[in-house]
């Protein structure tokens, strides 16, 4: 994981939209009418987040992004920051404010906590796994739409690297776009075409012939797709520093340390966005 004062975080007028949307979401049309009927008018507790498993904390200006929104005058202290590793009951954050308000944010605040939090706990864990090695471990597109600004924040929180943000920030051939352009060369040829001297360029490769075909019209990286940590190593050998090598195609925590022993520069896993468990946070109220 990445020390939390290390750890550069996202500006709040891009994540306040993304919150406000999950709160409109949330109270519909009516409003929380649960507990505006149950809870007294000018009720006030303090609530303490708490996590229920090791991980790595991160979304904690989402939860006070979500706190403000629904009323100024909830006051959050943080008693951990984001990229934070914790165990289990270690206090992250106290709500303190009308008792109606924070059961109205409780939810949105939790679910951003607990999906951005689980990101960083398996970035981390992957991170853990390839120690040792010149392998970083990096994202992919394959993000939550609409949340892959803070889901790629939370893979940083955990010690990982982010991949292209969107299709405008590199080029990245894949097989379709080959198969499409007609062969490798034609799909390099024409997009030496087309962008600027600034742009990356990085390309995938299935086998070890395409892998010699790259190499003989260059590109800044290779994408090797696919292979075992063998075919990985005899590919590292045969780029030998001329583009960035990196891995990726059904990785796992358990083959990723195999795989960054091949000396690969990068290890992309997609699944670490879309498919990691939610780090289970809960909201304990504090007897007043």
């Amino acid at each position: 994981m990445i020390h939390p004062s290390l750890l550069a975080p996202l500006p709040h007028l891009m994540i306040e939209p993304v919150v406000r949307r999950a709160l409109e979401e949330d109270l519909g049309l009516a409003g929380d009418i649960t507990s505006q009927g149950a809870i007294p008018a000018g009720h006030r507790s303090i609530v303490t987040a708490v996590s229920r498993h090791d991980g790595v904390i991160a979304g904690l200006d989402c939860a006070e992004i979500a706190c403000r929104l629904v009323d100024p005058n909830i006051i959050v202290t943080r008693c951990v920051e984001d990229g934070t590793a914790v165990t289990p009951g270690t206090h992250i954050a106290t709500f303190e404010g009308p008792s109606r308000s924070l059961l109205t944010a409780e939810r949105t605040a939790l679910n951003f906590m607990g999906h951005l939090s689980g990101i960083a706990t398996v970035t981390a864990g992957l991170v853990r796994a390839v120690a040792g090695t010149k392998a970083a471990i990096t994202c992919t597109r394959k993000t939550t739409p609409g949340l892959r600004a803070l889901e790629k924040y939370a893979v940083r929180a955990g010690g990982g690297m982010n991949h292209r943000y969107s299709l405008a920030d590199a080029v990245l051939i894949k097989d379709n776009h080959i198969a499409l352009a007609g062969g490798i060369r034609p799909a390099l040829e024409g997009v030496r075409r087309t962008v600027g001297h600034l742009v990356k360029i990085e390309i995938e490769v299935d086998t070890l012939d395409q892998l010699a075909e790259v190499l003989e019209i260059g590109a800044d990286a290779v994408l090797l797709d696919n292979m075992s940590p063998e075919i990985l190593r005899e590919a590292v050998a045969m780029v030998d520093g001329r583009a960035i090598t990196e891995a990726s195609g059904g990785i796992t925590p358990e083959t990723a340390a195999s795989v960054a022993a091949s000396g690969v520069d990068l290890i992309s896993l997609g699944w670490i966005t879309h498919s990691a468990p939610v780090l289970d946070i809960g909201l304990d109220f504090v007897p007043q």
